[in-house]
């Protein structure tokens, strides 16, 4: 494993990315054709730690900035996740309402179909990703530049783990939440009258690798099921922490197909390793005292071996991934957020070709 404290892509010579990494996929607006070539810099295993730095690029350095729009939709109104599933657990809370923040960045042309970030447990650290988009869309170094995409924080159904909403949406290994963000989510944002008239003409690329999903926890372990399960909707993908442990409901109907929940990306079954390689990019990240670190196999919840276990399966099956390891650090540490977060959306965007 490399140790480094500051994880910053450079750029390859244009022909050798070409060679190295030319990817042809449908689907980008209107093109009978989409490509992208980001290379294999910045893939791999990284350490870092045990001293953390906010990254410059994570704070505001006065640069523009876009509008913030938050409303509300309500459960009872989902045809997905309506708050009243069987599985549930009547004594843990679920919201009648959940929140959605929208982040539309200052470079962003109205009319243009943009690219998005969509982040679980909305709005954490929203400020962060709001910074980076302020500094890296302008930024004069092209290989430190983001697309203007616009950042979706959505918020989670409700309380946690077994039984609850939040475990229902997050936990499942089912393509529940990505129809759910798809099909529900993105038009209510398209269609809230306050953002369309701030931007009338407001639109979404239909490019899946023009849509990423970030998230910690289980917020990260959902992240990585949207793109397994509908690898045509959403393709980059960023976990912390990521909850890749046995905590999917034991009375859920998926329990049929994946018994142990997440952990069987990487132990068991080897999801990932036995099945056919998916059009993904994909972010993992884990502390070193993240929860239940010294668990033995058998729970079946220690988070340091199932996300050393994650990131050995997608190096060995050839994937684009990037694993951080974080020395001195706890289950979704703002301070590593803080350290790699602007790194982490530099490289997940790595050859993306807008519209």
């Amino acid at each position: 494993m490399n140790d480094t404290k500051s994880i910053r892509p450079t750029s390859l010579p244009t022909l050798l990315g070409l060679l190295l990494a030319l990817t042809v996929f449908p689907g980008a607006g209107n093109a009978d054709e989409y490509r992208e070539a980001p290379g294999s810099e910045g893939n791999g295993d990284y350490t870092i730690g045990p001293d953390y730095t906010l990254d410059p690029d994570l704070t505001d350095r006065g640069n523009p900035k876009g509008k913030l729009f938050e409303f509300s939709i309500r459960l009872a109104d989902s045809k997905i996740f309506r708050g009243d599933d069987k599985t549930l657990d009547p004594k843990k809370p679920v919201r009648t309402e959940r929140k959605i923040w929208v982040y539309v960045p200052a470079a962003y042309l109205d009319g243009t179909p943009a690219p998005i970030l969509v982040t679980h447990d909305g709005p954490s650290r929203l400020d962060l990703v709001r910074n980076a988009l302020d500094n890296l869309t302008i930024s004069e170094d092209p290989e430190r530049r983001l697309p203007a995409f616009i950042a979706i924080a959505v918020q989670n159904g409700g309380n946690d783990s077994y039984g609850s909403q939040r475990g229902l949406e997050y936990d499942t290994m089912s393509d529940r939440l990505a129809r759910f963000i798809n099909d529900e989510v993105l038009p209510a944002v398209l269609a809230n009258p306050e953002i369309k008239a701030a931007y009338p003409n407001i639109a979404f690329t239909d490019n899946p690798w023009g849509k990423a999903v970030m998230g910690c926890s289980s917020g990260g372990a959902a992240a990585l099921t949207m793109g397994w399960f509908r690898p045509d909707l959403f393709r980059r993908l960023i976990t912390y922490s990521g909850t890749f442990v046995d905590q999917q409901d034991h009375d859920a109907a998926e329990e049929a197909a994946y018994p142990l929940g997440a952990w069987e990306y990487h132990s068991g079954m080897k999801l990932i390793e036995n099945s056919e390689k998916k059009p993904l990019r994909i972010f993992t990240h884990v502390a070193e005292n993240d929860n239940r670190a010294n668990d033995p196999e058998d729970t079946y919840h220690n988070w340091v071996m199932a996300n050393r276990r994650t990131a050995a399966a997608l190096k060995a099956k050839g994937y684009d991934y990037r694993f951080v390891f974080s020395r001195d650090s706890r289950h979704c540490d703002r301070r590593v957020f803080e350290h790699t977060l602007a790194d982490t959306l530099v490289w997940m965007w790595r050859g993306y070709e807008g519209e």
